[in-house]
């Protein structure tokens, strides 16, 4: 679901200042020690605990919501075909979906780490060039492609919140965007990049949609049940080799699933930018489902119901109250 004084652009024409990634899960470079094991005075702190970001984020029904973002993300053509040339996501897929996780954790479970996580992933992002699809230089760094990257968090969030828990009140929106625009700090993104408030974000959203959004090759790819992707190598052994044997089976129904709920959970107006089909009879399908999760996830015992940092940082916040 997450990218910055004017940017000064050399001949190659990406910038100079170093800005948020395109694809959080690609695998990690050597970073310089000074650069991601120290505290740099300054730092922009993750959003607060007991915040909006905080209560969802490091929830389960978070899992469902990020492949949405992530589409929307490379139906941006410059986003697309980074990802296309430079992302392990073909020949490492469940490597880079943890990868991405842990990373979108940091940025609000992390404290110190978040910042640190956000030079990394600058630095990671540097060399991160090419050409599109439409023939237009691109750059990971350049501020309209990774604030895109960022942007789309917000209205995902917003929207899957409103059908696997509950309708954001207006004040609560509002936070969430507010929390937001801190991650997008931590990421390197400077406020003039970003709408600063929600009455700004949407026109931009929208306008974003119109003129910039295209069911590009990764899109098709990602919503494909015919693509070889390999069975999950992470995990207990056991569940592991469970899962080599039955994948040739579980294969093309997993991802006919991932597939119904990336659309399904897509803002339908962005749905609708990208040109995937989506039917009522799927909307109901998609109904049905959101109300068995209502009902199951918030009776979870929290070991089952938050991811492992985030389960972390809550029992530390809990401590530090004591």
């Amino acid at each position: 679901m997450e990218r910055v004084n004017p940017v000064d652009t050399g001949s190659s024409g990406a910038p100079a200042d170093p800005g948020a990634p395109a694809d959080p899960g690609a695998p990690a470079e050597p970073v310089d020690s000074a650069t991601a094991a120290t505290a740099v005075p300054g730092d922009p702190v993750p959003p607060p605990v007991g915040g909006v970001l905080w209560s969802v984020a490091g929830d389960i029904r978070a899992l469902l919501m990020l492949p949405a973002a992530l589409t929307m993300q490379v139906a941006h053509p410059a986003i697309g075909a980074g990802v296309d040339a430079h992302s392990v996501f073909r020949t490492d897929p469940w490597g880079r979906g943890e990868r991405s996780l842990r990373s979108v954790q940091l940025w609000i479970y992390g404290g110190e780490d978040a910042a640190r996580e956000g030079r990394r992933l600058r630095k990671l992002h540097r060399d991160i060039q090419g050409t599109d699809a439409h023939g237009r230089r691109y750059h990971a760094l350049t501020p309209a492609y990774y604030s895109w990257v960022h942007a789309t968090g917000f209205p995902v969030y917003a929207h899957g919140l409103r059908l696997l828990a509950r309708p954001l009140t207006e004040a609560q929106e509002r936070q969430l965007y507010a929390e937001w625009l801190q991650v997008g700090r931590i990421l390197g993104i400077h406020d003039r990049d970003m709408p600063q408030t929600i009455e700004e974000f949407w026109p931009y959203y929208r306008k974003v949609l119109a003129e910039e959004l295209e069911a590009t090759v990764v899109v098709r790819e990602l919503l494909d049940p015919g693509q070889p992707v390999p069975a999950p190598d992470r995990g207990p052994l056991p569940l592991r080799l469970a899962l080599r044997l039955l994948w040739p089976v579980l294969r093309r129904p997993f991802l006919r699933l991932r597939a119904f709920l990336t659309v399904g959970l897509m803002p339908p107006d962005a749905r609708e930018a990208i040109g995937l089909e989506w039917t009522d009879a799927q909307d109901r399908t998609l109904r049905r489902l959101a109300r068995v999760v209502r009902a199951v996830v918030p009776v979870l015992p929290e070991r089952l119901r938050y991811l492992p940092l985030a389960r972390k940082a809550r029992e530390a916040a809990r401590g530090a109250a004591r």
